[in-house]
């Protein structure tokens, strides 16, 4: 059997090994579109309305660990390029693709000069168009970055150099799948690094758990959702929360999403920030 699940899943029943033990199935498919989760107008940070934004980033970061932005700055053309880009690359012959257990692309961005030689030469503009993407998505993560900074009293920068260092791509590709309710995309889990900016595209997949129950986040045309990691829950001493995810399959239609990570750099001490900690932090200080 190929290993890329969209290499013979085509018309195929649900293999046994892919069905997940009954308490950790989502069978019930039909849960609520989070409408509470804003939706926050980048275009409005600058200027005497930047205060505002500022609050409206933090309320839902420490409430779910997740909103999505609109006018970021990324041009909708480069995300379009971007998305068939990957799209392209899943459709590939078997010959040609990236083999990995899932159907998953992941590399590191930064710094680009070095990394950009290791990534797939197919297709022909993967690393044109890839490596202007991963030039945006960075600007837009710090962008969001020293927005928390004021949100939380901290210096402007405090999330420069070393703590946003590091920048990897993850694209994944979901095929429709015999049978949603016995399997999943990616299990429940937080994501271990400072920021994700995620592109959904614009089928329904990535579901949060808030309150007690899985709560669907609704793919918006041209945004990013971006959720809180457990380094930056740290460093604000859990006055930012990192929000818990999944995401579920569908039987309808494939799903290709692509996920940029920001985080530190491997020699950098992870450790709540001084003036948030007060008597005591939260975390120990870590590597």
């Amino acid at each position: 059997m190929n290993k890329l699940v969209s290499s013979w899943s085509k018309n195929k029943p649900l293999p046994e090994s892919y069905k997940f033990p009954p308490e950790t199935r989502p069978g019930n498919l039909i849960v609520p579109t989070c409408k509470t989760i804003p939706v926050i107008d980048l275009r409005n940070a600058e200027g005497r309305n930047r205060t505002d934004i500022v609050q409206q980033i933090l309320k839902p970061s420490q409430e779910y660990g997740f909103f999505q932005v609109v006018n970021h700055g990324i041009s909708e053309n480069l995300m379009n390029e971007s998305m068939d880009v990957f799209k392209e690359l899943f459709e590939m012959p078997d010959e040609d693709k990236v083999h990995q257990w899932r159907d998953n692309l992941r590399h590191p961005c930064h710094p680009l000069q070095d990394c950009i030689k290791h990534w797939p030469q197919k297709p022909i503009r993967y690393r044109e168009v890839v490596a202007a993407f991963s030039i945006e998505a960075k600007k837009l993560g710090l962008r969001i970055l020293e927005l928390f900074s004021e949100g939380l009293g901290l210096e402007s920068g405090y999330f420069g150099d070393k703590l946003s260092e590091s920048l990897h791509l993850f694209v994944n590709h979901y095929p429709p799948c015999p049978d949603p309710s016995l399997t999943l995309g990616i299990t429940k889990h937080c994501d271990s690094i400072l920021l994700t900016i995620l592109h959904q595209g614009d089928v329904n997949g990535l579901q949060i758990f808030n309150s007690e129950e899985w709560i669907g986040v609704e793919p918006l045309h041209n945004a990013f959702v971006v959720n809180i990691g457990n380094q930056l829950q740290i460093i604000s001493n859990d006055k930012l929360k990192s929000g818990e995810h999944r995401v579920v399959t569908n039987s309808r239609a494939a799903r290709t999403t692509v996920a940029f990570f920001i985080a530190p750099s491997e020699d950098s001490v992870i450790e709540s920030a001084i003036s948030l900690v007060g008597e005591a932090s939260v975390y120990r200080a870590f590597e």
